[in-house]
């Protein structure tokens, strides 16, 4: 299994990136698939998740209505559309075969066995 992340870059705040998750040896086809970030100092965080068994997406409360997830099965690919970038979104984005993040007062967790992960792409917001 193979999770290959892409789209990081440099952008000023209030700007918009597109990440793309490239998934190898892992159907998307009703599983569920997350994104996460990692900041130095501080545990991976998940950002948000698509579960393709009940077509749900999560997102967690400060992402939600800035981030917007989306799926391509014909390209085994997950997207992370990023609006409205934040200094504070600056991070390494990464991408996994589970899922896990908190939104509200709810924590979702969905795993398979093995979770799988691959290399992230830097986001980095700044003026």
């Amino acid at each position: 299994v193979q999770l290959q992340a892409s789209g990081g870059g440099s952008v000023q705040p209030g700007g918009s990136l597109r990440l793309s998750c490239e998934v190898s040896g892992f159907t998307l086809d009703g599983y569920a698939i997350g994104w996460f970030h990692e900041t130095p100092g501080k545990e991976r965080e998940g950002v948000s998740c698509i579960d393709d068994s009940d077509s749900t997406t999560y997102y967690t409360d400060s992402m939600k209505g800035q981030f917007t997830i989306s799926i391509d099965k014909d390209k085994n690919t997950v997207y992370l559309q990023m609006d409205s970038l934040k200094p504070e979104d600056t991070a390494v984005y990464l991408c996994g075969t589970y899922c896990e993040l908190q939104y509200s007062t709810t924590y979702f967790s969905k795993h398979y066995g093995m979770d799988y992960y691959g290399k992230g792409t830097l986001v980095t917001v700044s003026s």
